[in-house]
């Protein structure tokens, strides 16, 4: 069983329902996560580098195709808000999705918008902010700032509520002032370690740290450009070395998986693929359905069954248990 703790697949939705398709997921994606075992995921609401300037209209498109699809889906997707869901979901076969924004920019100063998505949508997931600065705190983007009086306010705001707080894309400073704000676990949901990559969204060790020691956990990114500085270290044994180095920096009980497949998204959005692999992502781990190819590896290079498990769905499902309503 799979939990993938980030997925832009909200993304690719909104774009093809735009052009009139329905019942997107079930075309596109549905036969790849039936082939891993794919039991749960993060999907988040995102606003793209062509939408920065009016977040808030993209954000509304978004939100409307999604609740479109899941209309249409909800014979093999559970959204879940309340722990007890995951349950009710996996008696009854679905997909259990937790509804996440990557970013908080088009809420502006109004945080009350955050309960309002929580009881409206069943947001359960949120980062402050994506790359940009905004009025809660400053992304890589920005180097000077961290997070401001009225970040503090929507984190204690997110924690209040059960939402799960996300540092992904937060700056050095923002990190440092979530870890010192928040009471609770954070996660890193798509983060890899600097040892091997030195890319800003990447983790130094007091960094993947401070997240243990939040009871958080940090999410494998499999994108090419987070899993190792050399272009020829960027396949699936040089992302189970990722794998490797963090759980023996933090211990595996904080280790997750947040995949960050992105190859369905325009190369506006994400850049061009490897030329070698045509993939944003390391060689055959271009997708839900190749997962096991990571999972066999890692079992072939002396992992247990039981470590596994930790790290697949296991770890998520213990920090969900403490941090939802």
């Amino acid at each position: 069983m799979i939990f993938n703790g980030h997925s832009d697949i909200l993304s690719d939705i909104n774009l093809k329902r735009l052009k009139g398709e329905k019942d997107v997921f079930r075309k596109y994606h549905y036969k790849n996560f039936l082939k891993s075992g794919v039991k749960g995921a993060i999907w988040v609401i995102w606003t793209d580098p062509e939408h920065l300037n009016d977040p808030k209209e993209r954000t509304e498109q978004i939100i409307k195709s999604m609740s479109e699809e899941f209309a249409e889906a909800s014979d093999i997707l559970n959204i879940v808000k309340e722990y007890s869901d995951f349950g009710r979901g996996l008696k009854e076969n679905k997909i259990n999705i937790l509804i996440g924004m990557e970013g908080l920019s088009h809420i502006e100063d109004n945080i009350d918008l955050i309960e309002s998505y929580y009881n409206d949508i069943g947001l359960r997931h949120a980062s402050l902010t994506w790359n940009e600065r905004n009025m809660l705190a400053s992304g890589v983007n920005d180097a000077a700032n961290g997070v401001t009086d009225l970040g503090k306010k929507a984190i204690e705001k997110i924690e209040k509520l059960g939402i799960l707080l996300d540092v992904s894309h937060l700056n050095e400073k923002s990190f440092w002032d979530v870890v010192n704000i928040a009471s609770g676990p954070i996660i890193a949901s798509h983060s890899n370690s600097k040892k091997f990559a030195d890319v800003k969204r990447n983790l130094d060790d007091n960094q993947l740290s401070a997240i243990a020691k939040s009871d958080g956990l940090v999410g494998i990114n499999a994108c090419n450009a987070f899993v190792n500085d050399d272009k020829n270290k960027q396949g699936i044994d040089d992302l189970i070395d990722q794998i490797s180095y963090i759980k023996e920096i933090i211990g595996i009980e904080h280790v997750g998986f947040g995949f960050d497949f992105c190859d369905f998204l325009p190369v506006s959005y994400v850049g061009l693929p490897d030329p070698r692999t045509n993939s944003i992502t390391v060689k055959a781990l271009s997708s839900e359905a190749d997962i096991l190819n990571l999972i066999n590896r890692m079992k072939e290079r002396g992992y247990t069954q039981e470590e596994v498990d930790l790290i697949s769905y296991k770890n998520y499902d213990n920090l969900l248990k403490k941090v939802m309503k």
